[in-house]
């Protein structure tokens, strides 16, 4: 097995963090984060090109099925789904990032 340095795996840590973001700039910024990092870290480190992906591919599906929930309490007036599938997609989100997190910084590529 190849060996991951500490610098990849302390950016590996970051760029899943970097998903934080969301709450400093609401919608866009749990994608931004890891893509600003992912870009400038990309060539640089393998293990860094593939945590940067899973993160971001992960952040945009969170943020489609955002959407779908936020157009479901449009359409549909009734709050009984879109309220807890909020709660419960916001509790899956921020427990995922921080596995994916705490992964990365022991050297291990998160799916």
């Amino acid at each position: 097995m190849n060996e991951v340095s500490k610098d990849d795996r302390n950016m590996g840590l970051f760029v899943h963090l970097a998903a934080l973001a969301g709450f400093v700039v609401p919608v866009v910024g749990n994608i931004l984060g890891p893509l600003v990092i992912w870009i400038l870290q990309k060539d640089k480190s393998a293990f860094v090109a593939d945590q940067g992906a899973e993160a971001i591919n992960f952040n945009i599906t969170v943020t489609i099925v955002a959407a779908v929930l936020a157009a479901l309490s449009v359409l549909v007036v009734t709050m009984v789904i879109t309220i807890p599938g909020f709660v419960i997609l916001g509790i899956g989100w921020l427990v995922l990032t921080i596995m994916a997190a705490v992964k990365a910084s022991n050297g291990e590529r998160y799916r």
